[in-house]
């Protein structure tokens, strides 16, 4: 492993746009759940469903944590709707699980989805046994990242030191609380909506478009 790697014992990912490519605008398929679940919710169209449905991520860092805050909404209710989707988009890759199944150390999911959405994924992309933990929204007490409560919750439970853990994010701002931390970060720069907000902020010591081909560079130099 590369030097300044080689104290890594803990590989914490984000899941969705992250460990598949944001180019499978999986999210496409939540966002039209989300939209239906608040014009039912607040009898709006469609066009103003959207305009409050961004409005809550920007300002809340998800949708949910919005509406849980404006209109009391149940969070189980709601993930159970917009993660009814089809996951046809994404597909195993065999490159990630070999080189996960490399990294020396614990592996986490670190998701503001549910666990059993995030499961569905990980099953889709052959990553089902990859992890040895997911840290999910309900986990956060519905603080979702950034909220830096999460992740200092995420490495009490999971018995992570943070100057041994990296973090791969595909929305950069929410690296920074993890290096506030001490953890090393991992933007994984692939297109994501709002992905790049925050990304001028000196927190992020790593950059990649592919976390997959990452982890194989940074891999090849132990073969070295």
């Amino acid at each position: 492993m590369r030097p300044e790697l080689a104290h890594i014992d803990a590989w914490i990912f984000d899941l969705d746009n992250c460990l598949y490519p944001a180019s499978a605008n999986l999210f496409d398929l939540i966002d039209i759940r989300m939209g239906e679940y608040i014009s039912k919710l607040l009898g709006v169209d469609a066009p103003e469903a959207r305009r409050i449905q961004k409005a809550y991520f920007h300002e809340h860092g998800t949708t949910l944590a919005g509406l849980m805050r404006a209109h009391g909404v149940d969070p189980h209710d709601f993930l159970d709707f917009v993660h009814d989707i089809d996951l046809a988009r994404i597909s195993a890759d065999p490159a990630i699980l070999a080189a996960l199944d490399r990294l020396p150390g614990r592996k986490f999911v670190f998701t503001n989805g549910d666990e059993p959405y995030a499961r569905r994924v990980l099953d889709r992309l052959g990553l089902a046994n990859a992890f040895d933990g997911l840290h999910d929204i309900h986990a956060m007490a519905y603080r979702p990242k950034p909220e830096p409560d999460s992740y200092a919750a995420l490495c009490a439970r999971w018995d992570i030191d943070p100057a041994g853990a990296l973090f791969a994010e595909d929305m950069a701002r929410n690296l920074k609380p993890a290096k506030a931390l001490g953890m090393t970060t991992v933007w994984v720069d692939n297109g994501s909506e709002s992905g790049a907000l925050g990304a001028d902020g000196g927190f992020i010591d790593y950059r990649t478009g592919d976390i997959g081909a990452w982890l194989h560079d940074i891999l090849k130099e132990e073969q070295q």
